[in-house]
């Protein structure tokens, strides 16, 4: 049986489709917490299947944009007492930076490597990337 106890203080980041926890934790450096992070993968899930979940002990500056280029489903509770004292649903962000990397190898972020590599959303419905400086889309392969 898996035990996981529950958090007094911190943050919980529910709804992430299962497979997407461990670039989570890449892309927010939570590795690199003092903190106890907990990742727990293929949660059974009655509204998804199967889900990711992290648990963070420790209210910690997450950046949103970043959570919701990767995945806007995900759901944010913060937990203070023992209690869901906040959630945070997110969007997809309108703009990222150095996020993703421009793999058109005729992008000047490919050939200037200290210019940022920002993607701007195109088409919400279809969550079209493209970069700033040469247009690509980011496809999600990347």
């Amino acid at each position: 049986m898996l035990k996981i106890d529950s958090i007094e203080k911190g943050l919980v980041i529910d709804h992430i489709q299962a497979g997407k926890g461990m670039e989570l934790v890449q892309h927010l450096n939570l590795d690199k917490l003092e903190s106890s992070v907990a990742i727990i993968k293929n949660a059974k899930s009655n509204k998804m299947g199967r889900k990711d979940i992290i648990k963070i002990e420790n209210v910690i500056d997450l950046d949103l944009k970043v959570l919701g280029f990767i995945d806007p489903t995900i759901t944010i509770n913060v937990i203070e007492n023992d209690k869901i004292v906040d959630k945070i649903n997110l969007s997809l962000p309108e703009k990222v930076v150095n996020v993703v990397k421009c793999k058109n190898p005729r992008c000047i972020t490919s050939i200037e490597q200290e210019i940022p590599n920002i993607f701007r959303l195109t088409d919400k419905e279809t969550k079209t990337y493209r970069c700033v400086y040469c247009d690509m889309a980011y496809d999600g392969n990347n």
